[in-house]
């Protein structure tokens, strides 16, 4: 098991994949890192040497990466609340933030569906079981 970036790398994953699991890194930073080292695609993890383990962790220096990637977005964020932004407004309430419709769609970020108003006739029924016959 290599450890890149604070992450534990399966040695049966090829490197190009393997990358993709540090977060921040996606298959286009994948390829384009690997492809400026020269590396084969093809390669295992367990197959990499130690210097090229080094190689591959100092070009990951220069980009953000895990918890400096975190925290660079949270910041972000809280910069946009502490503005007043709407998009700042929507980050607080909890709402999509990039223009989304949230009439109909949006049950991840506004949750469970809650019924309004669909008891009446079973109160109204109960009322009229309830109340005394003269």
């Amino acid at each position: 098991m290599a450890r890149i970036s604070g992450i534990e790398l399966n040695d049966n994953w090829k490197i190009d994949y393997a990358l993709t699991r540090i977060k921040g890194i996606g298959w286009p930073t994948s390829k384009r890192i690997l492809s400026l080292l020269k590396f084969d695609l093809t390669k295992r993890i367990k197959d990499l040497t130690s210097e090229e383990l080094n190689k591959i962790t100092t070009k990951l220096e220069e980009m953000p990466t895990e918890g400096d990637l975190i925290r660079r977005v949270r910041g972000n964020i809280t910069r946009l609340q502490t503005i007043g932004s709407y998009r700042g407004l929507r980050h607080s309430k909890g709402l999509p933030v990039r223009g989304q419709r949230t009439k109909t769609n949006a049950r991840t970020k506004r949750g469970k569906r809650k019924t309004v108003g669909a008891f009446k006739k079973e109160i109204l029924a109960k009322q009229t079981t309830s109340a005394p016959s003269k």
